[in-house]
Order: structure tokens, then sequence, then C-alpha cells
């Protein structure tokens, strides 16, 4: 039987170009799944490209703590913004959370209002569910996560930040993050498996703009990537004017990580590495037929 991959394209929404290339590669049926920031200033304009586009694709929910503004006044969130009254960078972020600066119930507080946000703008709730920039690895925002999402039917699929040791030997680039996030991924995936969120065995695609320039890039995961179910994330969109000042490489990665997804080597190398494309809610699916399989 195929292995099942779940191509999920991050940060929809982001702006109107990176939009229009998720939409043109879901058409071609290079990616299976979006994830839509709904805090972004052009989510609702990506929503009505996705519904006049005749749904092309399954969108789910991308959580955001580090763009843009809140959703919530800056002042019932203020652990979580700064002067401009706009949220933390990343890099911000991370030293007020292992500082202990970061309030939970403000978290939990934000991504309310974000899921909210996705329920009024798409009309039902998310099948596909990660944070961005993968903050749901660490306990403070993942458990907050999953106290958003336990009232949701069914459970959505959470993305587990998981990689093996032999992907990270085999496929070159960001090594130091990829292991510094698996290495909290695992124990949050941990966490998501007790508490009942279908997901991926292990996850492919992270990795630093600079090293999306290799043409092998997607397929060389392909090959290496282990387990039945696999997530490839990926960021792919056209030349985006909106993005400037609000990501760190604007013009280049996403380009380019869509002419990979584009070009029919990638779905060639899908079904030579043994995968079949699939839904993120196929793949809750398949995942709670196998759980229940294994429970009886």
């Amino acid at each position: 039987m195929p292995r099942l991959l779940l191509v999920t394209a991050d940060d929809f929404g982001i702006g109107p170009e990176t939009t229009r290339g998720v939409l043109d590669l879901a058409a071609c049926g290079a990616v299976t799944s979006a994830v839509l920031l709904v805090n972004s200033p052009f989510a609702a304009d990506a929503v009505r490209r996705w519904n006049a586009a005749g749904r092309p694709v399954e969108l789910g929910w991308h959580p955001c703590l580090t763009l843009d503004a809140p959703l919530l006044p800056p002042e019932r969130v203020p652990s979580l913004v700064g002067a401009d009254v706009r949220l933390f960078t990343l890099g911000r972020f991370l030293r007020r959370l292992l500082a202990g600066r970061i309030k939970a119930g403000e978290v939990e507080a934000e991504l309310r209002a974000q899921l909210g946000r996705f329920l009024d703008l798409v009309g039902h709730p998310p099948a596909n569910v990660n944070a961005h920039h993968h903050l749901h690895v660490f306990r403070t925002v993942g458990d907050a996560l999953a106290r958003v999402l336990a009232g949701v039917t069914p459970k959505p699929f959470l993305r587990r930040v998981v990689e093996p040791g032999r992907t990270l030997w085999r496929v070159p680039g960001a090594r130091v993050k990829r292991a510094f996030l698996a290495a909290f991924g695992r124990r949050q995936a941990r966490r998501q498996a007790a508490l009942g969120f279908p997901g991926a065995d292990t996850l492919a695609g992270v990795t630093d703009p600079v090293y999306v320039r290799d043409p092998d890039f997607f397929a060389r995961w392909l090959r290496a990537s282990a387990g039945e179910r696999v997530e490839l994330c990926c960021h792919p969109g056209y030349p985006d004017t909106a993005l400037t000042g609000r990501d760190p490489d604007p013009h280049g990665r996403r380009p380019r990580e869509l002419r990979l997804l584009r070009d029919p080597i990638f779905l060639d190398a899908v079904c030579a590495a043994g995968f079949r494309l699939v839904s993120a809610a196929e793949m809750a699916g398949h995942f709670c037929e196998v759980s229940l399989g294994c429970a009886s």
C-alpha cells in the first residue's frame, strides 16, 4: 500500500500574490492543504479568492503569534505585543517565552479569537492546524492551542514537528534549527497524541530560505522521509510586495518553492517515493482508523 503524503502550504493569506501562487498549485494538484493566517490584513481577500476559485484546496488554520497585529486589543494581550502594538517578531517572542514573560492566558485568549475569526471567514472548523513558525512545539503555546481546539469536532489534524535522526543526517540544510525544533517537537507530539489529535509520523520540508535553491530540494526530502504518514510543509508564492518588511526572504524562497512544486518532476518524485497525496482530513481519518484498529 502507498504511504500517505500531506503537502501543506503554510502562510495562506499573508499576501495577495502568495495566495494566488498557492491556489495555482492547488489547481495542478501539487498541494493538498493550505493554512490561513487569519490575523493577516489580507486574510479576508484570500478566503474570497479561495471561494471564487471553487475551493480547490482544503483550508486550515495557521495560528500566529509572531506577525502583524493581534486580533484582540493590545491591552488584553500585553505580554504578546511591543510598543508598536504589533506581535513580537520570532526572535523577541522566543526570548520572552524562555524568560517566562509570555502569559499562557493571553496566548489562549488570542488563539481563541483567531479560531473565531477563522470560523467567521471560512464557515466551518479547520481540518488542518499548525502554528506559524512551529510555535506550538513549545509547551506554553502547544497546551494553549490544545485547549482552544478541545471543542472542535472532529479533532483536526495537528502538525507534529518530528524528524528522525536519519533524515536530519541525509537531508542537508538548517540542521541546528531542525534538531532544535525536533527536540521540543517530540515531547509536544506525545502530548498531542495523548489528547487524541491526529498527526503524521514525521514532518518534512523544514529549512532556511537559502537551501531551497537546490533543484532537488523536495525530491531529496521525499526520498529520505520515513513513516507511513508524512507531512511536507512548504511556503510557495509569487513575488509579493505585500511581504516586504514582513517576511525574511519575500522575493526568493517562495517563488523558488512554487517553481519546484509546479514542475512535473515533483509529482513524479511523490510517486517514486511510494506516496499517495491526501488532504489533512483524509490523513486524520486514516489515523483514527489505525488507532481504533490498534485499540481493538
